[in-house]
Parts: C-alpha cells; sequence; structure tokens
C-alpha cells in the first residue's frame, strides 16, 4: 500500500501538481482513501498510468483554483 501511495504522489507530481496540494491530501486519510479508490477505479477502466494522472491532476488543479500547464515534466 505504501509503494502505491508512493508511486500515486508522483505521477501527480510529474503532472505538475504542486508538492503542498499533495501533502495536504496525503495527510488527510479521507482525502486520500478518496484518491486512492478513484485512482483504482480508473484503473479498473483499462486506463494508464499517465491517463489517470492527467485526469486527477486536471481535477485537483480545477478543485483548487490553480490554473497551470498540465504536460508532464520531463525527467
Amino acid at each position: 500500500m505504501e509503494i502505491e501511495k508512493l508511486n500515486i504522489y508522483n505521477c501527480l507530481r510529474d503532472f505538475n501538481v504542486p508538492a503542498a496540494i499533495l501533502d495536504e491530501i496525503f495527510a488527510n486519510e479521507k482525502d486520500l482513501d478518496i484518491l486512492i479508490d478513484g485512482w483504482r477505479d480508473l484503473k479498473n477502466t483499462g486506463l494508464k498510468h499517465d491517463e489517470i494522472a492527467d485526469k486527477v491532476s486536471k481535477l485537483i488543479m480545477s478543485e483548487t483554483g490553480l490554473d497551470t500547464d498540465h504536460n508532464p515534466v520531463e525527467k
């Protein structure tokens, strides 16, 4: 479970979700459960990891009112 959380966190960071927002989500067990359940539901529909991160990052950014570039960070 911890590796799954780390993978989700890192993937969302790659899609430009600020660490401060992710830290807040991951610190709140209810919010984290919603994130993980949603991530798993999207995965069960057949979406790939990056497709899920793109959708979730856009949702998080729209809910927080931030408007940033959602292109993944090049590594």
